[in-house]
Order: structure tokens, then C-alpha cells, then sequence
């Protein structure tokens, strides 16, 4: 069925948007009494320079966000405006202890909230920050991608969200409330955005009254902007005559993707257009249905790592004089085609005056198709690495070679998600309740490939595909949670959340193996010839055909594939209780304790030794590498208040959080093994005798300790001074496991710490590893201190005019990017303390009819670090954030 006759069908079936007129955010909160159906969300509660109103929706119930025992910032579509944001990543530094970046993988948003994240953005990983859009839970982390635009409010809550929010919310929740039709009548809005790298946006807004009881609601917006990476074709050859390596005049890294593109196809682009239609139909006083369409499009290059010469600097793996910031050398350009489509519908009915019914439906259709240069032209070896000779022998070469040429792709994806919601919310006399059933069951069908081109032992190609035809993802869930006013300044909070999870895999296959070359991969039409003959050669670039590759038929002659049938379950109790001293009308403290869970999970069949000899001589066996789910409870005091005549209003939190099995996707260790030819391991590859792998694993305990603060300040007239301070301290214990082996023989040519030796005692769980005592080591990505500070000051002018200067700053504090804290001088893995800063000055017309918009975000262009890595031996690469960017906004209303 269509989504368009599925929308047709959910709306005559009373299947809308649980939300009663505009007045709630979340689409299953029930309006305050006093707020009339249509009334706009954030609403002075008096005239002037006072703070104004926020309503949020953190509790199911529409609430002042200053009365609200959560942990929550919320933004207006002003404030992401001012803020030039567009997508969720936009927000970074805009939150207390929320870190927010692209990841460059599979299209993938990473949202860390006090150090909870996950790494694992694949059909079989799950967020750690649940996502929502109007209240609906989205399964895919790709999801947060998506463009935001004509939104009611932006809410982010910090802290496990477990009971009302559910699934996968160990670190938090964000949930995107678009703007619904209304009564007010017809008008609209447009903005146009003109920015360097030839930036062009624009965005469009319509609202209909079609009569007294059906308003419809249709946006659009579309931007494209060329990518900021001086991006180069990579036509390198293998040079390095003493050892066999003769350049011909052809490329010897794959040309099949090669071809010229303009910068408008760059990695790092932006090409993207989302349009959304939403209708708002009262039935009668008493019930109310709402129906929304949606439809996102990313036809960009993705993101791209970098060279990163700071961390490398003084040593022989420093870049090469002249090399810019920006530069890249690419074979296998960068090409994304995702299109997500929802469908969000519901009914929302109040029973009597103090019970209401609301049901929520959501079906999405997520899918995608992408292809990335994983190696960037980054890891061809140096002239002083290579030692691998021409592999013209019967028995090849393992050692180091000229080349490395690598890329993956998803030939195709789909992710069908549905999503059903079911709440009832009642008062009865001092008791508020809210109790619901949740159903969200995602199937997935994806065929990903990884290959690498110029594979040992003799040059041809190692390739892999995994074939899912049928993964599925079923959670199912029953909650409630009650607020007993039990002293008129006091109420008590109580919930629980009862959920199940299961993940299944049928039909799953895997074709091929990409840890040596096979010439299987050629598919009939092109042949080496034999190792150790004249006639031997290794394939150049133009040797490779479209039809090597690239489907499961393409991967006949290497024989039967590998079986992936599995399924797991799950089922978890987790809850909250709290209690909230209302101290005056405009100041409220409160104290709670919330737990949150996120699944475990799997993944694809594998053997524990690589289809090699393990170490004790013994071969491995079949494992699909599980990991169980992760849990954390949280202690949490907090403080809202307003204050000099609502002027000022403040928020204050103070957090113990207790973690418990984090999930942490990477590649780590799995065993150790005996090399192919036997021997022990050369000089240059000192992890020959170790499978390692991309997995995800349990880290033991981590204590989270933090303290947040949030206020807005109107000083004196036309002035408005917020901002926010947070401090955490994270600290990782009872991880024994760990292993140390980050680049051991660059770390010893450096003179930098050493390694651990590697252990050959009598546990058989941690042989072959390198053990290291992370107790006391911070989580990765979260800095201690983070500081964010904004200030704008409006001017009147003649004829009604006003013009408002706005500048922003956000400091963040020295992080690290992986569990060692690795913070060697050189090949460190961390970013040291940065700040950003933004600047706009803004221009409106009389009744504000229309405004124009000057502004620059990275003002200083800052070249700060999001993530650093190792690419080979000690060569480095990071991702780093985006460049100055600057123009004009200019919009109107009508």
C-alpha cells in the first residue's frame, strides 16, 4: 500500500495526531484549560522585557517548561533561525553536556548526551538518544538527519527517559514538534538563504482554513550548497621500481567511479529538500483528528574525513609541504540517495472534562543507497613504509605495499518502521495520570558492500557482501506514570515501563571475504594468471568492470555464502520516581531517580579466529560476536525559577548518573591467531597475529557526575543575555578487558609510552590481549566544562523599523575521542579546549512584514576536531567542524 493511500485511509479511519488544537507540542499531550484549540505554544505572560512563557512536553502533559521536573531546553523556530540551523547537528554546543555531530557513516546523526551515545548507526545498532517528530519514536538514526523546518519547538531532555519515552533513551530524548494548520485564517511566509560555497536555500510556508473545522498546513524547503573539501581525482600508480613495483602511465586504484564532477558533488556538499503537508480536522468539540505527510530527500556526497597534519606534526608521518586543510584524493566519489517518508496520523479524544484518549500511528519508509571512498588518497603507503615486493611468487607478499585502495557501498536498504501509541490521561482529584501501549516493529532488507582493491597476498580483490533480506526489530511496551499532589506545594511522581525486545535475523547471507584478495571477485573476465609465471600481473584501475561486484549474482564463483539466521530477546522493567516542592509561584525545586535501558544485540555470523588457527592450535568457531543490553539510573536534583519581576529565569541541575555495560561499536579485539605463513609478525605489522574487528562490546561501569545550568536574561530594554554552563566527569571502571594496542611500533619509534606486553596467562578470555587499566579515564567526545553564551540587543529605527545585532560563543573543553584517553603529543586521539563563535545582525520591517538577515557562523574558522584516528602507521585523520560560513537571509510574510 502507498503511503499516500495509507494517509487517505488512516484519516477516515480516525487514525490522527493526538493532539488537540496547537496548543500541546507533543502530539499526545492534552492542552492546558485555559489555552483555547489554536493557541500559539510560547506565549508572554506579560508585555515588555519579561521572560515569556514555555510550554514543553516532557511529561505527556502540556507544562511551563520552568515547572517541569526534567531536565529540558527547548527552541522556537526564531531561535533556530537565528541560529542558522537547519538539521539537528546544528545545535551542537547549544545544550548543557549535549554534544551533536555528522558522523560521515551511513548518513547518521550522533547525538551524546552526558557521555551516552552510540557508535553503531547500522540496521543492527539502536540509538542511545531515542528521536522523536511530534511525539513518534523514529528507529533509524538517520532520521535526526532530516532537514527541520516550520517546527513548533525543538525539546531536548537530558537524562534516561524510560518510562513515558521508552525505547533506547539511556542518554536522553530529542523530540521535533512541527507546526500544525490552524484557524487563524490564510497567510504564509518564504525565506530565501544565499551563503558561500554557493549556498542556496529556500523555504516556504502556506497555511489554509479551508472552513471552521478542516485547516491545512503545507511546507517546503530545499537547500544545496557545494562542498568546502578541495577535492582531487585520484589516479595514483605503484611506484617503487627496487622492489617490482614498475608505473606503466595507468592508474593501478580502481577508475570505475573516477569520472570528473564539479564541486557541486564535492564530499561535504549539502543537497537536500524535505516538503511536508499536515491536516487538522475537529469532528466536534470532543474529538479531534490530525494527519501528516512528510518527504526527505539527500541526494549529497556525505561527510569525509581529512588529513590531520596537527597530530602527526614533526615526525616523518607529517604531511607533505603544501598539503591544505581541505584537500582530498578521491577514486570512488561520494553519491547518497536517501528518501525517508512518514506518515504520522492519530486521534485525540477527550472523554470528559478530565479524561482524554489519544492513539498515534506512524509508518515510515526509509530508503537508501550510497557509495564512499573509505582510504581518501590517506593511506597510500610513504616511500619509507614500503617493504612489500611485486607479489610475482607462488607463495605472495604480506608485507607493506604501495597502495591501499579501499570503498564501501549500500547497493540497496529499506527500512519499513511502524509505530502505534496508545495513552489515556486522566485527573482524579489530586492524582495526574498517564498510561499507554507502545508497538514499534521495524523490518529491514539491506545489501552492503565493503572491498578492498589491491588485496595480499597476490594484488586481486577481497570483497564482501552481506545480503539481509529480512532483519526485524519488534518492541513492545506498557507504562504509566502518576503525579500525586499530596501537599498543595508538593507532588510525588511514580512510573514504570514494562518492555520486550527482540531482533531477528532470516535469510541473512554473506558472500566473499575481504581479509585477502580472491580472484573469484573477477567473475570470469579478467585473470591475473599464476603467481611465480612471466605472465602474472596485478589488475591496474581500468581492469575493473562494473559487472565484478555490486550484486549477489556478481558473487557466484565464491561458492555457497555464509548463513546469518539468528534472533535474541529482551525484556526489562525500567521506572522513575520523583518529588517536586513548588516553592513559590515561580519557583519549583525537585529530586528523582530514573532508569533507562537500551537492547542488546548482534551481529552478522562470523568465525572466532577469522577462518584461521587460533593461538592454542585449535580452529575457531561460529559466533555472531553478541553483546547484552546497557542500563543506567540516575540521581537528579534540580531548580527552576524566574526572577527580577521576570526578567531572569534559571535552571539549575545536579546529576549522578550510574552506567552500566555500555554498548561501545568499533573495531576491537576478538582472538588472537597463528598468521598464515606461520611466522612471527614483521616489524611493520605488529597485529598480524590478532583478529580484530568492527563489533560492538559491553564496557563495564562508568559514574557520570555533572552539573548543568541554563538561564535567560532581559537586562534592560531590547537586551537578551542567555546561555549555559555544564560540567561533567566521567569515569570509567571495571573494564579489564581492555586492550591497548594503538599504534604499538609508532607509539615505541616516538618514544612515547609503550604498550602493554601482551598476555599469555592462564585466563582464556583475555589472552592475546594487551591489557591496560582505563579506571578513572573519561568517556569519549565529553568534554568537562562546556560554556555557551549569546547576547543580542534590539534597536528601534524610524518608520517602525528595528535592527537586532546577534552574537554567540560556545567554549568547549579538552575531549578525547576514545577510551584510552589517548593524549600523546603526537598521534593523540583528542581535540584540546576550542571556542566558536557566531554573529548575525538582523533587520525587520514595520509589523514584521519581512526581515533581512547578515551572518557568519565560525567567525574565527576554527579547524577544530570532531573525532582523530589512525589511517596508517602514524598518518592521521580526523573530521573536523564545517569552515566559516557566511550570507544573507532575506523572508517575508503574507
Amino acid at each position: 500500500m502507498s503511503l499516500a493511500v495509507a494517509s487517505a485511509c488512516s484519516l477516515f479511519a480516525l487514525s490522527a495526531f493526538a493532539q488537540a488544537g496547537g496548543a500541546a507540542a507533543d502530539p499526545n499531550a492534552t492542552p492546558p484549560a485555559e489555552a483555547p484549540t489554536g493557541a500559539p505554544r510560547s506565549t508572554p505572560i506579560s508585555s515588555g522585557d519579561q521572560i515569556p512563557e514555555v510550554k514543553v512536553t516532557a511529561t505527556r502533559y502540556s507544562t511551563s517548561l520552568l515547572k517541569t521536573p526534567l531536565a529540558v531546553s527547548a527552541f522556537s523556530q526564531e531561535q533556530l533561525s537565528r541560529k542558522g540551523a537547519t538539521s539537528l547537528k546544528d545545535l551542537t554546543g547549544e545544550i548543557p553536556n549535549v554534544v551533536i555531530q555528522s558522523t560521515g557513516l551511513d548518513s547518521a546523526v550522533q547525538i551524546t548526551i552526558r557521555g551516552i551515545t552510540s557508535t553503531n548507526f547500522t540496521e543492527t545498532g539502536d540509538p542511545a538518544v531515542g528521536f522523536h517528530v511530534d511525539g513518534m519514536y523514529s528507529p533509524r538514526p538517520q532520521g535526526a538527519q532530516a532537514l527541520m523546518f516550520d517546527v513548533d519547538q525543538v525539546e531536548v531532555l537530558r537524562g534516561p527517559q524510560g518510562t513515558l519515552f521508552g525505547r533506547n533513551s539511556t542518554g536522553g530524548s530529542v523530540n521535533v514538534i512541527s507546526a500544525k494548520p490552524d484557524f487563524s485564517g490564510n497567510y504564509g511566509k518564504a525565506e530565501v538563504d544565499i551563503g558561500n560555497y554557493r549556498k542556496k536555500q529556500v523555504t516556504l510556508v502556506q497555511n489554509v482554513k479551508v472552513n471552521d473545522r478542516l485547516a491545512l498546513r503545507g511546507t517546503f524547503m530545499k537547500v544545496e550548497r557545494d562542498g568546502y573539501a578541495n577535492q582531487m581525482r585520484d589516479l595514483s600508480e605503484a611506484n617503487a621500481p627496487q622492489l617490482g613495483w614498475v608505473p606503466d602511465g595507468i592508474p593501478d586504484v580502481d577508475q570505475r567511479f573516477n569520472k570528473p564532477i564539479g564541486k557541486d558533488k564535492y564530499y561535504t556538499n549539502q543537497d537536500q529538500w524535505a516538503a511536508r503537508l499536515s491536516a487538522l480536522y475537529k469532528v466536534n468539540n470532543d474529538v479531534t483528528l490530525k494527519a501528516a505527510y512528510e518527504h526527505f530527500q539527500d541526494d549529497g556526497a556525505g561527510g569525509a574525513p581529512f588529513r590531520d597534519c596537527e597530530a602527526s606534526a614533526g615526525t616523518r608521518y607529517q604531511c607533505a609541504p603544501g598539503t591544505g586543510k581541505w584537500d582530498l584524493l578521491v577514486n570512488v566519489p561520494g553519491q547518497v540517495d536517501m528518501q525517508i517518508r512518514t506518515l504520522r496520523t492519530g486521534l485525540s479524544w477527550t472523554i470528559n472534562p478530565t479524561t482524554t484518549f489519544d492513539y498515534t500511528f506512524q509508518v515510515a519508509d526509509q530508503k537508501r543507497s550510497e557509495i564512499t571512498d573509505d582510504d581518501m588518497g590517506m593511506q597510500h603507503a610513504a616511500p619509507f613504509q614500503i617493504n612489500g615486493a611485486y607479489p610475482n611468487t607462488p607463495e605472495g607478499n604480506w608485507g607493506t605495499w604501495p597502495l591501499t585502495d579501499s570503498f564501501h557501498r549500500t547497493l540497496s536498504s529499506r527500512y519499513l518502521s511502524t509505530v502505534h501509541e496508545a495513552q489515556l490521561k486522566q485527573t482524579l482529584g489530586n492524582v495526574q495520570y498517564v498510561a499507554g501501549l507502545f508497538w514499534m516493529h521495524e523490518r529491514n532488507r539491506i545489501d552492503y558492500e565493503q572491498t578492498h582493491t589491491i588485496q595480499k597476498p597476490y594484488g586481486d580483490v577481497g570483497s564482501v557482501l552481506y545480503h539481509q533480506p529480512n532483519r526485524q526489530v519488534d518492541a513492545k511496551a506498557v507504562f504509566a506514570q502518576a503525579d500525586w499532589k499530596f501537599m498543595p506545594s508538593w507532588t510525588g511522581t511514580l512510573g514504570a515501563r514494562y518492555s520486550i525486545d527482540s531482533k531477528e535475523d532470516k535469510g541473512g547471507e554473506v558472500y566473499g571475504a575481504n581479509w585477502k584478495g580472491d580472484p573469484a571477485y573477477y567473475n570470469g573476465l579478467y585473470s591475473q594468471g599464476t603467481p611465480g609465471t612471466p605472465g602474472f600481473r596485478v589488475h591496474n584501475g581500468t581492469d575493473l568492470t562494473d559487472a565484478m561486484g555490486g550484486s549477489v549474482a556478481a558473487y557466484h564463483l565464491y561458492g555457497a555464502p555464509t548463513s546469518n539466521d539468528h534472533k535474541e530477546t529482551w525484556r526489562k522493567v525500567t521506572w522513575r520516581v520523583g518529588l517536586q516542592k513548588q516553592m513559590t509561584p515561580n519557583q519549583m525545586a525537585y529530586a528523582s531517580v530514573s532508569t533507562g535501558y537500551k537492547a542488546g544485540g548482534f551481529a552478522d555470523k562470523t568465525d572466532s579466529c577469522n577462518y584461521h588457527m587460533c593461538a592454542d592450535g585449535k580452529p575457531g568457531v561460529v559466533t555472531f560476536l553478541p553483546y547484552g543490553p546497557e542500563q543506567v539510573t540516575n540521581f537528579e536534583l534540580g531548580y527552576k525559577g524566574k526572577f527580577l519581576d521576570n526578567r531572569l529565569s534559571l535552571s539549575a541541575t545536579a546529576f549522578w548518573m550510574k552506567y552500566k555495560d555500555m554498548q561501545l561499536t568499533g573495531t576491537y579485539f576478538i582472538n588472537q591467531i597463528i598468521p598464515d605463513n606461520g611466522l612471527p609478525c614483521p616489524t611493520d605489522q605488529p597485529k598480524c597475529d590478532v583478529y580484530e574487528a568492527w563489533r560492538t562490546i559491553n564496557v563495564g561501569k562508568v559514574d557520570i557526575p555533572g552539573l548543568e545550568l541554563e538561564w535567560d536574561y532581559r537586562p534592560w530594554r531590547g537586551a537578551r543575555f542567555g546561555g549555559g554552563i555544564a560540567y561533567i566527569n566521567t569515569d570509567v571502571h571495571d573494564f579489564r578487558e581492555f586492550s591497548d594496542d594503538y599504534q604499538c611500533d609508532v607509539r615505541t619509534e616516538l618514544g612515547l609510552p609503550p604498550c602493554p606486553p601482551i598476555y599469555n596467562g592462564p585466563e582464556k578470555e583475555l589472552q592475546g590481549r594487551r591489557l591496560y587499566n582505563i579506571d578513572g579515564n573519561h568517556l569519549p567526545n565529553t568534554p568537562k566544562f562546556q560554556v555557551n553564551l549569546n547576547f543580542s540587543q534590539e534597536f528601534s529605527l524610524p518608520g517602525g523599523f528595528r535592527i537586532t545585532p546577534y552574537v554567540k560563543v560556545n567554549w568547549r573543553d579538552k575531549a578525547y575521542f576514545d577510551l584510552r584517553n589517548s593524549d600523546f603529543g603526537t598521534v593523540g586521539r583528542f581535540q584540546k579546549a576550542y571556542a566558536m563563535t557566531d554573529a548575525s545582525v538582523r533587520l525587520d520591517a514595520p509589523s514584521d512584514k519581512w526581515h533581512a538577515e547578515l551572518y557568519v557562523r565560525n567567525v574565527a574558522d576554527k579547524h577544530a576536531a570532531q573525532n582523530r584516528e589512525s589511517v596508517f602507521g602514524g598518518f592521521m585523520k580526523a573530521y573536523y567542524v564545517e569552515p566559516r560560513m557566511f550570507g544573507i537571509r532575506v523572508g517575508g510574510e503574507y
